[in-house]
């Protein structure tokens, strides 16, 4: 999918994945609030890779297709981040379903050690 130009109001939403630049040009997963996406500068997001890594357990797995991705791949749950909004590059390449979320939610809490 190419990068394309947003339409008026449009903002990140709270699920949805983008090629981002960060360290390199990656996926991110989107896990701000979308009240927040819609008026900050900002939002938060965590990386995705394609190396597997058994020793991280705070590394959630993504199958190929779940939020548009091409490959096996793993949320960085313990490396959460902040990036300008307009660094996620239009359109998302997907969207997670609310159990894969689940699991991401839960991995982020364990890392920030979150009730």
């Amino acid at each position: 999918m190419k990068p394309g130009k947003p339409p008026a109001g449009w903002f990140p939403r709270r699920g949805e994945v983008y090629l981002v630049h960060l360290d390199k040009p990656r996926p991110a997963l989107v896990v701000s609030s979308d009240a927040l996406n819609r008026h900050a500068l900002d939002i938060c997001v965590v990386p995705i890779t394609a190396v597997r890594r058994p020793t991280f357990s705070l590394r959630v797995q993504l199958n190929p297709g779940q939020g548009g991705l091409l490959r096996d791949s793993w949320a960085k749950c313990d490396q959460v981040t902040t990036l300008e909004k307009q660094l996620a590059l239009y359109p998302p390449l997907g969207r997670l379903d609310g159990e894969a979320l689940k699991r991401i939610e839960h991995a982020i809490k364990v890392a920030l050690q979150l009730p």
